[in-house]
């Protein structure tokens, strides 16, 4: 099963799902991340976070969803809304949910308060992989899992 993690930038948040997604994926799980409108890096912070959880950072990068490697099963989506950010819609056979998490990129103020921000978007996403991983795969039909995606991405730490 292949995961396309998207959002807009894929510098941050998308960058942490997938890191995060492969670092608990089962066997045969897979997610990759892309942006519409892709930064071109990786933010120091999101690596910086993923190293000190024990996850591997070598080999992210900012990449476009117009290059992606292969078709993916399931999209998505991790933009926030409180900013009025616009996500971006994957056109294509495939599942979809919405898990938004506020963009901490866009965070101002002291480093306590940014690096809070890079540890709730972190937190929120770790919190719905796990969950959407803790189901008995297997057994769910597709409109069964199509609504636990949904409501998986309401979930909060």
């Amino acid at each position: 099963m292949n995961v396309l993690i998207l959002c807009t930038g894929n510098s941050c948040r998308s960058i942490l799902g997938e890191a995060t997604f492969n670092h608990l994926a089962p066997a045969g799980w897979r997610a990759l991340s892309a942006g519409s409108k892709p930064a071109g890096y990786v933010h120091p912070r999101s690596l910086a976070l993923l190293a000190r959880e024990g996850i591997a950072t070598a080999g992210y990068h900012s990449k476009s969803w117009d290059n992606l490697p292969l078709t993916p099963d399931i999209v998505i989506t991790v933009c926030g809304s409180a900013a009025g950010e616009t996500c971006p819609a994957y056109l294509g056979p495939v599942m979809r949910a919405h898990w938004g998490v506020e963009d901490p990129a866009h965070v101002t103020g002291s480093e306590e308060v940014i690096e809070a921000a890079f540890e709730r978007a972190y937190r929120i996403l770790r919190v719905r992989i796990e969950a959407l991983f803790a189901l008995p795969l297997a057994q769910l039909d597709k409109a069964a899992l199509q609504r636990e995606l949904d409501r998986i991405g309401a979930l909060l730490p």
